[in-house]
């Protein structure tokens, strides 16, 4: 399973047009570093250490792909990007904006840079009352103690006010606007992670498709002839089980559901797995269960080329997947085509993603999130 770092920020910020620098500081971080996921309201606070302006202060939570130290390098261009001047002493002073580290998952890190958790947080006011702020159950793991225990036993008595707050760039996206998105793609194309992206990052609901658990796949990938039928019967029983129990569950906690696969697929693999006579009883036995499934309010389609679904499906090392061949590969591809075709294309996207890593690459993930919004919103209206 694909999953984040959670790592929350502490934003400040005493020159200039406060609000401004930290709204740009959430933006910058947002748009060219990792998702952020929650912001505080901002609060001030007086200069802390030295005789300065009053400060505007802030938390957020952010998920990231990054180690503690390659985050700390972006954070620091960020600042520098920002309009923070390099400092010439030991001294604190005045800045545009001043972004922190201050809890990395439950992390406990130190090296000459970077200290994790925050060594000063416990002590601080104008961290401690805006990290309440953020939903979340950590504990700070040193002193194993939550943000309103060190609230309660924090000598700081600085005075804090809430003054205002930042907007939330994800509140941009409308995918919450909508119940159900299927997430579809060839073997290797993604659609695992990109489903799980956007459940961790959009408070949504997986439906995960179940392969590993399937006995008849290795036998599968070893004898295709022998293996299609009960493989492919046993998927299909599986996934209508799955999506009709998941979509008749729906969670009220949860804003939407996304799944990594439509019933559908099973027909598409089982008309290139299947011989012509077992490939119409099982049309007969699909026709059944689609019509009392439950259909997607947005179906995206991630195309892959066959050489890049090669690559992927050889780094994620599945054994029984190493004889997967190409031609294989082109016939699923040609077979998604041609169902994709026989849907209504107002609720249909597809995403070419062969020049695109938006696992690893933040703003390639932004750019498809942006394509499902843009499609959601035409949907709407």
């Amino acid at each position: 399973m694909h999953t984040y770092n959670k790592v929350v920020l502490a934003l400040g910020s005493n020159l200039g047009n406060k609000k401004e620098n930290l709204q740009n500081a959430v933006n910058h971080i947002h748009n060219h570093i990792c998702f952020v996921a929650q912001t505080s309201a901002i609060y001030e606070t007086p200069s802390w250490g030295f005789d300065s302006f009053p400060f505007y202060n802030m938390c957020i939570l952010i998920h990231t792909n990054l180690s503690p130290e390659k985050l700390l390098v972006e954070l620091k261009q960020a600042e520098k990007l920002l309009g923070r001047t390099t400092k010439t002493t030991d001294n604190y002073e005045a800045r545009t904006v001043d972004i922190d580290i201050v809890y990395f998952n439950d992390l406990i890190f130190d090296s000459a840079d970077l200290q994790i958790p925050h060594k000063e947080l416990q002590n601080r006011k104008f961290v401690l009352v805006p990290l309440n702020d953020l939903i979340f159950d950590w504990k700070h793991p040193v002193l194993q103690k939550s943000t309103q225990e060190l609230l309660l036993i924090c000598e700081d008595e600085s005075e804090i006010k809430k003054v205002d707050h930042v907007n939330l760039p994800k509140d941009d996206f409308t995918i919450r606007n909508i119940k159900f998105v299927a997430i579809e793609g060839n073997i290797g194309s993604g659609k695992t992670s990109l489903a799980e992206k956007i459940a961790q990052d959009f408070n949504a609901k997986t439906i995960l498709e179940r392969f590993a658990d399937n006995p008849f796949l290795p036998k599968f990938y070893e004898d295709q002839l022998r293996y299609a039928f009960p493989l492919e019967m046993s998927f299909l029983a599986d996934r209508y089980s799955q999506l009709n129990q998941g979509l008749g569950q729906y969670n009220l906690f949860n804003d939407f559901i996304v799944a990594d696969y439509y019933i559908y697929k099973s027909l598409i693999f089982a008309q290139v797995t299947l011989d012509t006579d077992e490939a119409l009883l099982y049309r007969s036995i699909f026709d059944v269960m689609n019509k009392e499934t439950t259909k997607p309010d947005l179906y995206v389609y991630l195309y892959q080329n066959t050489e890049n679904l090669l690559q992927n499906i050889k780094k994620r090392g599945r054994t029984y997947e190493e004889n997967i061949q190409a031609e294989y590969l082109d016939k699923i591809n040609q077979s998604y085509s041609e169902f994709i075709k026989t849907l209504p294309q107002e609720n249909v996207l597809i995403v070419d993603v062969s020049s695109k890593d938006f696992v690893e690459n933040h703003e390639d993930y932004l750019e498809v999130l942006k394509l499902i919004n843009n499609k959601i919103q035409q949907i709407e209206n």
